[in-house]
């Protein structure tokens, strides 16, 4: 670390109040203080007999708050499983559907839109598991108007007239449709330049149209207006797994300092981070695992994890132990 960077760093934990403690040096913009439910959908376990997560490729929540859904790839429960709030199993659908679950949102009508990077096709359900708009062509991988290869993410225009596909693993592209999925144009091919992607593995737009896509292998995150005019870019933020901006334009990613780490941890050293959208600057993180993330219109943030876990992240951080009879009385608190 340069002497520059220490000296920032030591200056945010003065901020925060917080001492320094030897050989560790506090996150970037400072600590974002929420606690954790590590297992939410299986602790409490209400899912079906025989259910179980998988790898979990993504989580949205909708627009209430109500419901969280979860897109998860393992054999023994159905690949959506929608929960309450509170963890409680509601209802589940998709068995056979999928290729490799990978992307899901939900837009602000309640309908859950997913991308499957297995069978190269992006698909619209109801709340309830009924299917209403397919896009590409099962099985089929390609780069026109009718085909994708192994899309990985999805976003809607703020006036919900068109939405983006981050077109993503085998392709180096976004395509941009009308809502009821017309083709309008894409973007985009494999490389290093502006407006190149390596990997483009999210996307997200602000409530101005502006369209931010997670260039993950390239560990950068580029900026284009709502037609694919390159605008700027953020190299700062490392190899972004996931981008979730809210309706009010709070920006949060689930990101690693590097492609390199990301691959060899297998998403296990992540962090979360809260960024300042009209300058890329990090105005809080924390450490999680993770391949997604939701923030919640409730303040909880909901993280997909290739672990096989949806954590659930809410206001609460802790002030002091939890109690002795648990052996987590912190040393310099008085038993």
């Amino acid at each position: 670390m340069s002497r520059i960077l220490l000296c920032a760093a030591l200056a945010a934990c003065t901020l925060l109040g917080q001492p320094t403690p030897k050989g560790w040096y506090p996150h970037e913009g400072g600590l974002l203080k929420y606690r954790v439910n590590i297992r939410f959908g299986e602790e409490p376990d209400t899912m079906p007999d025989g259910f179980k997560f998988g790898r979990v490729s993504a989580v949205a929540t909708n627009r209430e708050a109500t419901e969280v859904y979860v897109f998860q790839r393992g054999k023994k429960a159905d690949p959506i499983v929608v929960f309450d709030t509170k963890g409680k199993y509601l209802r589940s659908w998709g068995k056979g559907m999928f290729g490799n679950p990978h992307g899901m949102r939900v837009d602000r009508d309640g309908n859950v839109w997913v991308t499957d990077n297995g069978a190269h096709q992006v698909m619209k359900f109801d709340r309830t598991g009924k299917l209403l708009l397919t896009l590409g062509v099962k099985g089929k991988a390609g780069t026109d108007p009718k085909t994708f290869n192994r899309p990985t993410d999805l976003a809607f225009a703020p006036d919900m007239k068109h939405f983006y596909v981050s077109d993503g693993y085998g392709n180096s592209r976004v395509v941009k449709f009308t809502i009821e999925g017309k083709y309008v144009l894409d973007w985009g091919k494999k490389g290093t330049k502006p407006g190149e992607f390596n990997t483009p593995h999210s996307i997200a737009i602000d409530s101005k149209g502006m369209v931010y896509v997670s260039d993950r292998e390239n560990n950068r995150i580029q900026v284009f207006d709502a037609n694919g005019g390159f605008l700027r870019l953020w190299d700062t933020l490392g190899a972004t797994q996931n981008i979730f901006i809210t309706p009010k334009d709070e920006m949060w990613i689930i990101t690693h300092r590097n492609n390199i780490e990301n691959l060899t941890y297998d998403t296990l050293a992540g962090r979360i981070m809260r960024i300042e959208l009209a300058t890329g600057k990090v105005l809080g993180a924390m450490e999680s695992p993770g391949h997604w993330i939701d923030a919640a219109t409730n303040g909880e943030i909901y993280i997909g994890s290739l672990t096989g876990n949806v954590f659930r992240w809410y206001p609460g951080w802790l002030e002091r132990g939890l109690g002795a009879e648990e052996g987590l009385t912190p040393a310099n608190q008085k038993k």
